[in-house]
């Protein structure tokens, strides 16, 4: 039997996944509930940096405030969530004991921050940088305090300059040989990694974190963070340990309904999990044996899903990775191959601008672009990447970004 229309849509998850589902879909075509986990409305996570730094505020950062979603007709639950899910009964459960029915359900749970599992990871002062409540717990560390930061990447990086615009003294570890090894090829990331010491950042590469040791730490704490030792015994001043070496899927709430997990919940090209009506996306979701951990990613699949929820022919075919960021202060951006193995490499360096541009090139079509200090430029080489038309034509100019190329 058919449902009555419009169906009741449970969106479990207030961020920025969740909550771009919502904007994409037609108003009032369903009856729309929205849950999440923590107190606040959704946010932009992309900028708790700036946040934890004293730049910016929550407010600010704030996607949409409670009279958006209001004025929308959608119910807006928050600071309860889900421990259960029951495909079979239609019904979710949350935290307080309530049950929610749904026709339809989409889970966009995002993805947790991992905590390595070393020695001392238990004590007073070790944190992670994932929402929030990490954010309020780091602000109200002293300034002066010794932090070590464990991870170069993208989330390290950006709590490293948190803390130090705070007053922290602040390390940063990276176990690889180059920061945003992902993103970056070593010399953007060499010219990212100066950047940073010249915002006070003392930067250790190929760091191997052994253990995190014990002490009086700060006045009134017992078990407190003290040092962090490395595998080749240095040994580091630090009564805050921030843990930033990645995140995984949610994927334990989807557990709890018999739903099918891989690395992530795993989804058709409808989004849609094996329990038919229920669907994932954005951090929580793989795809054909790929999983995202990147907001574009999960606006590609917002936009999909709401169109195939609300009857549109709708595809979900995966998502050209990119990353466009401004980190300290530096804007990045890099697309596609940027490693470029069996390809050629045109590159631009402006050592005086602090500019760098990475083009790489195989069969005559670009492939992959690193910019570094300019990224002006970057939604075309985006679209040159897309195409994989042929640049023989643009070649000689194309360093030198769109405006010069189309003019040559």
């Amino acid at each position: 039997m058919p449902y009555p229309s419009p169906l009741r849509l449970v969106v479990v998850g207030n961020g920025m996944a969740g909550l771009k589902l919502v904007e994409e879909l037609e108003p009032r075509s369903h009856h729309v509930t929205v849950i999440g986990a923590e107190p606040e409305p959704a946010y932009n996570r992309v900028l708790l940096s700036s946040v934890l730094a004293g730049e910016t505020t929550l407010d600010d950062i704030r996607l949409r405030g409670r009279d958006w979603y209001a004025e929308r007709g959608v119910t807006l639950l928050t600071g309860d969530p889900v421990t259960a899910v029951r495909p079979a009964r239609h019904e979710v459960v949350l935290k307080s004991g309530a049950r929610v029915g749904y026709d339809r359900l989409v889970l966009a749970t995002g993805s947790e921050a991992i905590r390595l599992p070393l020695p001392g990871a238990g004590l007073k002062g070790v944190r992670t940088f994932r929402d929030m409540a990490d954010v309020a717990l780091l602000q109200a560390v002293p300034a002066g305090t010794p932090a070590v930061v464990i991870g170069g990447g993208l989330l390290g990086i950006e709590a490293a300059y948190g803390l130090v615009r705070r007053g922290l003294d602040v390390t940063l570890l990276h176990l690889m040989p180059h920061l945003m090894e992902r993103q970056l090829d070593p010399v953007a990331s060499g010219l990212l990694r100066r950047a940073l010491e010249a915002r006070g950042i003392r930067v250790l590469l190929e760091a191997d974190t052994a253990a995190i040791e014990a002490g009086p730490g700060l006045p009134g704490h017992q078990g407190h963070a003290e040092a962090v030792v490395l595998r080749n015994g240095r040994r580091l001043p630090a009564q805050l340990v921030v843990m930033a070496v990645g995140v995984r899927p949610s994927t334990a709430l989807a557990s709890t309904g018999g739903i099918d997990i891989g690395r992530g919940i795993k989804v058709d090209d409808k989004l849609e999990t094996n329990w038919p009506g229920v669907y994932a996306l954005g951090e929580c979701a793989e795809h054909r044996g790929q999983w995202y951990g990147l907001v574009e990613p999960a606006y590609d699949q917002a936009r999909v899903l709401a169109r195939y929820l609300g009857g549109q022919p709708a595809r979900y075919e995966g998502s050209l990775v990119a990353t466009s960021l401004k980190v300290s202060g530096v804007p990045l951006y890099s697309i596609g191959d940027i490693e470029g193995r069996g390809a050629e490499a045109i590159v631009l360096e402006d050592a005086a601008t602090g500019v760098y541009r990475k083009l790489v090139v195989r069969d005559g079509r670009l492939v992959g672009a690193v910019l570094y200090g300019d990224t002006a430029d970057a939604l075309w080489y985006r679209e040159l990447v897309q195409r994989r038309s042929r640049i023989d034509a643009l070649r000689p100019a194309l360093p030198f970004g769109r405006a010069f190329a189309e003019a040559a």
